[in-house]
């Protein structure tokens, strides 16, 4: 038994997280291993990362029986799953976490999977006491993290009814590409998933228990509020996912309030309030570029769409699953989100105003995100004793309903992200952690 199994550990992000496991400040805290397809291939990441399998344990599986999946599943606590596309692989892994009540955590960015699960498996996660948090990357940490603790510092300044109104997410992304991974797994919706869920998942609150106000509808240009310059910018391809993912933590936020209603402080500090919106878009240099861009990107997305030759020939240009950049594209890459959120007009008429900032070191979506998942797994196996109330009854999670705060300083401890929120305007300028 191993308190964590990362599945796919052959694989690009796989390997980036068993070495970031292997060299935790809190190794010798928990026990974790290694599975693969191939024997020959799993023995490679050992001999690179210097293992030894009296250490770290290995498992062959293939995620294709349902055998050798539940016998894996049986010897870890928590299984850190990067093999994709979700929609493909996912849901028997995810299926025999619930049955064995094991805690789940994974890198999808596939909303009509999420969907599916949900419907399928939340309530017996409940039952069983399973912690599943899917979305544990770039897709969908940061955005998560933002909203969250935007609410915290305007309810620290406001008081606790202090409600959101609109929160605003700009994404500034530094060497940063779209993985081959995450371009298959584009390619495999379009491809794969029936279209009628595929247009499910574009509905506000998709994901979430509860139905909220909606969010404006994509636009070829985003300004972010309360800046000066102006910041410019365009559709985000990710916020379909991130925008439903922080809408499911609004929803389990406020439907822990509705059935808590004789305990609403209990729940209060945590609820974003019943006009929460929230929206993101990537930075560019002016506004005529993010229209141009808008424009491009909307041409390559119907082409992808309505031409299997588009496909065929994006298959041959892009990066493969599994390919990666090198060590040294690893160490250079970088982001910072800019997040703008305003508060509900108060008793007095006036909005409370807070900027907060997500800065990380490294290529997004595969150095950070490998650190991301990993402290969340680790979250799970030495934190769970404060991990948030919400997410002590299991069920499926975003990653700020099932770790909060304890993500939030795993992630600031790792030397690899900086997160910081302040009052921009309503009161004194002062900053909060």
């Amino acid at each position: 038994m191993v308190d964590i199994v990362v599945l796919g550990a052959t694989g690009y992000t796989g390997r980036l997280i068993a070495q970031y496991l292997a060299t935790h400040p809190q190794r010798s805290s928990f026990t974790f291993g290694l599975a693969a397809r191939s024997q020959s291939a799993l023995d490679k990441v050992f001999r690179g990362l210097n293992l030894s399998k009296d250490d770290v344990p290995a498992f062959i599986m293939d995620v294709t029986n349902s055998s050798d999946v539940n016998a894996v599943v049986q010897q870890a606590r928590v299984v850190i799953n990067t093999i994709g596309p979700y929609w493909r692989w996912g849901t028997s892994v995810v299926r025999a976490c619930v049955h064995h009540g094991k805690h789940y955590v994974d890198l999808t960015g596939e909303v009509h999977w999420i969907k599916d699960i949900i419907f399928e498996l939340d309530y017996a996660a409940v039952k069983s006491g399973s912690i599943v948090v899917p979305c544990c990357g770039l897709d969908s940490v940061p955005s998560d993290i933002l909203a969250f603790v935007a609410n915290k510092t305007l309810k620290s300044f406001g008081g606790p009814s202090t409600t959101i109104d609109l929160s605003t997410s700009a994404w500034k992304l530094g060497g940063a590409s779209i993985s081959g991974g995450t371009f298959s797994t584009i390619l495999t919706a379009l491809e794969d998933v029936p279209k009628r869920k595929l247009l499910a998942i574009g509905q506000n609150f998709a994901l979430s228990p509860v139905e909220g106000t909606h969010s404006a509808r994509p636009r070829m240009l985003y300004t972010l509020p309360y800046s000066d310059p102006p910041v410019y910018g365009a559709w985000y391809f990710m916020a379909i996912t991130n925008s439903q993912v922080v809408q499911r933590s609004w929803g389990l936020y406020e439907l822990a309030r509705r059935l808590n209603h004789h305990n609403a402080t209990a729940v209060a500090p945590f609820t974003y309030g019943p006009n929460f919106k929230y929206e993101e878009f990537v930075i560019l240099p002016s506004a005529l570029y993010a229209m141009v861009y808008s424009i491009v990107f909307a041409a390559i997305a119907a082409l992808l769409v309505c031409f299997q030759p588009a496909r065929w020939l994006a298959r041959r240009i892009m990066p493969g699953p599994g390919e990666g950049p090198s060590a040294k594209q690893l160490q250079s890459g970088s982001i910072k989100i800019t997040n703008i959120t305003t508060s509900s007009l108060n008793s007095q008429g006036e909005k409370i105003v807070v900027r907060s900032i997500f800065r990380g070191r490294g290529d997004p979506g595969y150095f950070l995100s490998s650190i991301m998942i990993s402290e969340c797994a680790l979250a799970l196996v030495l934190d769970g004793a404060i991990l948030p109330q919400i997410s002590t009854g299991g069920g499926i999670l975003t990653p700020m309903t099932a770790f909060g705060d304890v993500l939030v300083e795993r992630l600031r401890r790792s030397g690899h992200v900086d997160i910081e929120s302040e009052l921009l305007v309503g009161t004194e300028a002062r900053k909060t952690r």
